[in-house]
C-alpha cells in the first residue's frame, strides 16, 4: 500500500474507534504509519481525507452488497426482486453501523463544507452508473434511463433507511414487501383496499 491507501486505512479505523469528532489528524497519521505532512499532500485536509473514507467505506461496503443482491435478483420479476433486496437491507445496514454513525456525524461538517458537498455531489453519479449497470444486467427489459432512476430511487432509499435504522434501531420500517406494494399502488398494480 501507499501512502494514500495507509491513510484512508488509518483514518477508517480511528473514525471507528474514536469517532469523527474525536478522530485527530495526529491519530490518523500515526495509524496510517505516515508523516502529518502526508494527509494535507494527499487530500489537502483531514476533513477531506475524512469525507473520502466514509464515501469509500460506505460505498465499498453498502454499495458492494446492493450491487449483489441487484445480481442476485437476475431472472426474477422486478417487483420481487425490489422487495427481496430491501427485505435484506436492513441486515447490510445493521453490519455497517459502525460506518453509519460516522458518517452521520459527518453529516453536519459536509452540510458546512462547500468542498465536500462537492466532492458527494460528483461522487453520486458514478454510484447511480454502478448501480445502473447491474439493473441492467440482472433487469435486460430496462432502459438506461430506467436503470438510472432506479438506481437513483435505491440511493435515496438506502440513505433514509440507514439513518433512520441507525438513530433508532427498535422503530418498525417499511420492508422490502410494503415498499414494493407501496410501488405497485402507484403504478396502478396494488389490489385496491377494502
Amino acid at each position: 500500500m501507499g501512502n494514500r491507501e495507509d491513510l484512508l486505512a488509518g483514518a477508517r479505523k480511528v473514525i471507528v474507534q474514536r469517532g469523527v469528532a474525536k478522530a485527530t489528524a495526529r491519530d490518523i497519521a500515526a495509524a496510517a504509519g505516515v508523516s502529518l505532512a502526508a494527509i494535507g499532500y494527499h487530500f489537502g485536509s483531514k476533513e477531506q481525507l475524512i469525507t473520502e473514507v466514509l464515501s469509500d467505506t460506505l460505498g465499498t461496503e453498502i454499495g458492494d452488497s446492493m450491487e449483489a443482491m441487484i445480481r442476485a435478483g437476475s431472472g426474477v420479476p422486478p417487483l420481487r426482486a425490489f422487495a427481496a433486496m430491501w427485505n435484506a437491507m436492513p441486515t447490510v445496514i445493521a453490519d455497517n453501523r459502525d460506518a453509519m454513525l460516522a458518517s452521520m456525524e459527518n453529516l453536519v461538517r459536509v452540510a458546512r463544507s462547500p468542498e465536500a458537498q462537492k466532492f458527494f455531489a460528483e461522487s453520486a453519479p458514478g454510484a447511480y452508473r454502478d448501480m445502473a449497470t447491474a439493473l441492467r444486467v440482472a433487469q435486460p427489459h430496462l432502459s438506461e434511463e430506467q436503470a438510472v432512476a432506479v438506481a437513483e430511487l435505491y440511493f435515496v432509499l438506502v440513505q433514509g433507511l440507514g439513518v433512520l435504522q441507525t438513530i433508532a434501531p427498535e422503530m418498525h420500517l417499511p420492508d422490502g414487501d410494503r415498499l414494493a406494494l407501496a410501488i405497485a399502488a402507484l403504478a396502478g398494480d396494488a389490489p385496491a383496499a377494502d
